[in-house]
């Protein structure tokens, strides 16, 4: 039983201020960089200047003599160690059938290196600038080798080949759905549209790069030595786990993961890196503190880079201008070791949304993962989900084209409707929830579609031509992976404390699960404390694919309410009456009718341990689907090509808001990120050194504050989630996968109207003013 709630106002559902602000903007935030221990060496990598090359040896006598030098560690060192390796591609197959195949991915490299900033020696000095002049001072010999760079030349006959057991470098490669009755109904469409579509390579780029800090807790007697770990991490446990699991080969008690605060992820912190496991090794060989930090250039050339899909993809649609069929080739450049969560992003997850919101009966599509001489991919930002939405929505706009229809009503005629829920697409995802017709008209409102004319003129009036994308869209969230577990304290001196093994990366994610702590606890916000980042308080999955809330938060509600009946009953005993007598509000219990209370921190002060503690381990039923209806108009110079966005209209499906403040932060953050892929970011190697020409902020454009004109962003609550007690959808990654194709649908339509239709569907992101110039002046 509970009275009405004290301290609602900080409960879900309404607008607070970030609890994990205050530190941060105060400069009290403990990034990894931040901590340092007394003794601690340091260490730096050697990295390849070679794209392609045979390691013909490594002379490290000078370097070994330098001042403050205490070791440097090889590749072949680690070997003969028998480190363990980095996850391949093997559990997928190659099109004969073969397991797939990739170059065994040391952490550091063994005999050949095959990517630029590839590790090939790390060095551990006293001091930093000790480690960076012995890097100097050694010698390789390299046998420069042939390399491929792009994943279209790499599948080319005589392409120079990254492991002779993947013949056209293809390392692995799927097909879903049925390619005989696709052609049947291609054969007979009464519309065609078809589009060679480039996914460009980026980078992640956040704030903070990565890091580490190994501390060496020397054993005792005959004992082993126990490592802790300080990363910036998405998933703690994770990198634990990969680490003692798969490279060093011991037991997970062994090694303790601390994360403090982390500046950004965007999918490129989920994993293990070669880094992270050198400099673990490094401080058990040498049982000494080590220190790790990355600079710029070491996250440009050895960190996960995003996308990099080629895709050739065509739609069929009947007279009607509705969809028969979906057909898509796409070409997966992988980089150099074909990492099974690259793989896995481009065969199985994208696909699983490349029919969106749409009632496309019929799909045929061949993904091949593809080797080449680059950095590796990974996570980025909507692995996955963003590059088949680009191209679903791409074709959507092309085919409103060559139809006449518009294309508001060309998506009309082709969404999923509500009474078809739930619903199973031709990649046997089910959506559980969604009214797919009502965020499009809701959208079209918000943006006010129909008065886009009006706008337009007003443009050309001023010598800009405007154009106008429209996107509808959909995505899958949650990782697979359901179940949580959460720890609940309430403490007899005053404070709720809860453990998570999801993990803060700037998202907000804290002050989320505060609120859902205040609606059970009905306590002022400042008194919830959450605690993330530590593989010795408890395991979880982490923080990836938007599932954070949804899995956690529907445990953490779950233990939350187990504390407060914990609670209940304890306080009864206090009180000598049965618990169903007593009500509950403000964290006070009281006897229904009398004025005789007892605080709920007073029954937690009266145990042993002055403490009341709950462990609850919970999972939800599915992922989610949140879906979304945006809208971008933008200004284009006919005179220099450059792009100005106008406004941004979003209309977003994330079920149940907990926090507005962070769905709208989560939402337009996203955009952003989307926006940057849409007009400037691209990873740009050289075709035939393989030289990494964007690998500093002086190369590589990113977004910036005036990209956008105007935000509009509006949530819709009416289709709540039904796979969890929430109801809610995850948020980090739906700007970000809608704001790419809305962009660039939006520049093709402003060019289209002034006569470049053609050449206009032809061009590839990122749309930068001399790609629209040259479009525009043929």
């Amino acid at each position: 039983m509970s009275a009405v709630p004290k301290y609602g106002r900080f409960g879900s559902g309404r607008e607070v201020k970030r609890i994990e602000d205050p530190a941060l903007v105060r400069g009290k935030g403990r990034f990894v960089d931040d901590v340092s221990e007394a003794q601690q060496l340091h260490l730096v990598f050697l990295r390849s200047p070679w794209a392609h090359a045979r390691i013909r040896s490594i002379d490290t006598g000078d370097a070994m003599k330098l001042p403050g030098v205490v070791a440097i560690i090889t590749g072949r060192e680690l070997a003969d160690a028998k480190l363990g390796l980095f996850e391949g591609p093997q559990i997928f197959k190659r099109g004969d059938g073969q397991p797939g195949a990739a170059p065994p991915c040391h952490a550091l490299a063994v005999d050949t290196a095959r990517y630029v900033g590839q590790g090939v020696a790390a060095i551990v000095a006293q001091t930093r600038a000790q480690a960076q002049a012995a890097r100097d001072a050694i010698v390789i010999d390299y046998e420069d080798l042939p390399a491929v760079i792009d994943g279209r030349a790499a599948v080319a006959d005589g392409a120079p080949l990254v492991w002779n057991d993947a013949p056209r470098n293809i390392c692995c490669e799927m097909r879903h759905g049925d390619a005989a009755k696709v052609d049947a109904a291609f054969k007979s469409a009464a519309f065609v549209v078809s589009l060679e579509m480039m996914n460009q390579r980026v980078a992640p780029v956040p704030m903070e790069p990565r890091g580490m800090l190994a501390i060496v807790e020397k054993a005792k007697d005959a004992g082993e030595d126990r490592l802790t770990l300080r990363l910036s991490s998405q998933m703690p446990s994770g990198a634990r786990d990969a680490l003692c699991d798969g490279i060093l080969k011991i037991s997970r008690d062994r090694v303790r993961v601390v994360v403090g605060d982390v500046g950004g992820g965007f999918g490129m912190k989920t994993g293990l890196y070669p880094e992270d496991a050198v400099v673990a090794y490094a401080a058990l060989k040498l049982r000494r503190t080590l220190k790790w930090t990355a600079d710029r250039s070491d996250e440009f050339l050895g960190a996960l880079h995003g996308r990099d899909l080629f895709s050739r993809s065509s739609l069929a649609l009947d007279k009607d201008g509705r969809i028969l069929a979906l057909r898509t080739h796409s070409l997966a450049n992988t980089g150099a070791y074909g990492s099974m969560v690259g793989a896995i992003i481009q065969m199985m997850i994208g696909p699983w949304v490349s029919t969106s919101v749409y009632d496309i009966p019929l799909i045929d599509e061949h993904i091949q993962a593809v080797l080449t001489h680059t950095t590796p991919t990974g996570p980025y930002r909507g692995a996955g989900r963003p590059e088949n939405i680009y191209i679903i929505e791409r074709l959507m706009d092309a085919a409103a084209r060559k139809t006449g229809l518009d294309a508001a009503e060309i998506r009309r005629r082709n969404l999923i409707k509500p009474e078809q829920m739930p619903y199973k697409n031709p990649m046997e995802q089910t959506y559980d929830s969604g009214n797919f017709p009502l965020m499009l008209e809701q959208g079209l409102k918000l943006a006010d579609y129909a008065g886009f004319d009006k706008r337009a003129a007003e443009s050309k009036a001023r010598g800009k031509l405007r154009g106008r994308g429209l996107v509808t869209f959909l995505e899958w969230t949650s990782g697979n992976v359901f179940e949580e577990t959460v720890t609940v304290d309430v403490s007899g001196d005053g404070f709720i404390e809860i453990y998570t093994a999801t993990q803060g990366m700037g998202q907000g994610i804290a002050t989320s699960y505060a609120q859902l702590a205040v609606d059970v606890f009905d306590v002022p916000i400042e008194r919830v404390r959450i605690v993330q980042g530590d593989t010795d308080r408890g395991s979880g999955f982490g923080s990836a694919g938007s599932r954070s809330l949804f899995t956690a938060g529907s445990t953490l509600q779950l233990a939350s309410r187990q504390a407060v009946d914990k609670a209940r009953g304890l306080a009864a005993e206090a009180l000598e009456v049965g618990s169903a007598d007593l009500e509950y509000s403000g964290a006070e219990f009281r006897i229904a009718g009398t004025d005789r209370t007892i605080g709920l921190f007073e029954v937690a002060a009266r145990q042993e341990q002055r403490v009341i503690h709950v462990d609850t381990t919970s999972a939800v039923g599915g992922p989610s689907w949140p879906n979304g209806c945006h809208v971008c108009e933008v200004e284009v110079d006919p005179d220099t090509g450059a792009t100005q966005i106008m406004s941004y209209s979003s209309l977003n499906d994330v079920g149940r808001v907990v926090s507005p403040t962070i769905v709208r932060g989560q939402l337009d953050g996203g955009a952003v990120q989307g926006i940057g892929q849409a007009l400037c970011e691209q990873i740009v190697y050289d075709g035939e050194s393989g030289q990494l020409l964007t690998g500093t902020l002086m190369d590589y454009a990113m977004p910036r504050a005036d990209i956008v004109g105007k935000f509009t962003t509006r949530t819709d609550e009416s289709s709540p989630c039904k796979t969890n007690p929430l109801g809610a959808k995850g948020v980090g990654e739906l700007g970000t996968i809608g704001a790419t194709p809305a962009v660039v649908i939006a520049v093709i339509d402003a060019l289209a109207r002034a006569g470049a239709e053609e050449r206009a569907l032809q061009m590839q992101m990122p749309l930068t003013p001399e790609t629209v110039w040259r479009a525009l002046k043929k």
